[in-house]
């Protein structure tokens, strides 16, 4: 996906909390799920899936948002199949704190 300069600052952005706000269908979830993905695979400072709070407005957006980090963790590990930390990941994806 190509992203726009505000889309990779939100991704990029480390060492705070940020609040994405923007308008239906302007990529907002992608970007969430990108921005999340790459604190997971960091290697020099990953974070476990289930150190995250991820909020979302309605059950159906944060069903969604577990699936599609599920779909990029798997996306990931078919690219390294041995990298026990994405099995982790995988693993404790039902236990994070997605809502």
């Amino acid at each position: 996906m190509e992203w726009t300069d505000e889309q990779k600052k939100a991704i990029e952005t480390r060492g705070c909390n940020l609040l994405i706000s923007a308008a239906a269908g302007s990529g907002k979830t992608a970007v969430l799920v990108q921005r999340i993905i790459e604190k997971l695979i960091d290697e020099e400072n990953p974070i476990d899936i289930d150190r995250l709070l991820v909020v979302t407005f309605t059950n159906a957006a944060a069903s969604e948002m577990r699936e599609k980090i599920g779909n990029a963790l798997s996306k990931e590990l078919e690219k390294n199949p041995s990298s026990k930390n994405l099995q982790k990941q995988l693993a404790l994806l039902n236990k994070a704190s997605i809502k």
